[in-house]
């Protein structure tokens, strides 16, 4: 685990809630030069503690069939997990330890193309043994701010 300070979790707050803000602000509210603030903002980026992205409403792009896949794995549970992640429908994979091996959400066009996703992509994998879908009916609560707890 890589040790943030407390201006390191300020940053990442910040950012969090507006991660176009400019740096001149930015500095100002952390307590920092602009040049010191751009470093540590850097450095939290090669590190991997962060990343500064557009997050998308999928459904505005023309996605609107979300929904989770559980997979069970007879075999390298690592391995199928890895060719999964590698599909452009995947938007999140874990590995658990509960009833799925693997959960993937992805985002589909329409029934037909989670269908045809799973029927082509995932089911022909050698080692997934079987399959179960959960399509969402409503999206509760999405949120990206548990870094700075």
């Amino acid at each position: 685990m890589t040790d943030l300070d407390r201006v390191d979790k300020a940053i990442i707050h910040e950012l969090q809630l507006d991660g176009r803000m400019p740096y001149t602000e930015l500095s100002r509210r952390v307590g920092l030069s602009q040049p010191a603030t751009r470093q540590r903002v850097n450095r939290l980026i090669d590190r991997g503690s962060m990343q500064v992205v557009a997050v998308t409403d999928p459904s505005t792009l023309g996605f609107d069939y979300p929904a989770m896949v559980g997979v069970d794995v007879d075999g390298d549970i690592v391995e199928i997990a890895d060719r999964l992640a590698q599909l452009e429908e995947v938007s999140y994979l874990i590995i658990t330890a509960g009833r799925y091996d693997i959960l993937a959400e992805v985002v589909c066009s329409d029934a037909d193309h989670l269908l045809r996703f799973v029927n082509e992509q995932i089911r022909p994998l050698a080692g997934v043994s079987s399959v179960e879908l959960f399509n969402y009916l409503r999206l509760v609560k999405q949120t990206y701010t548990w870094g700075t707890r």
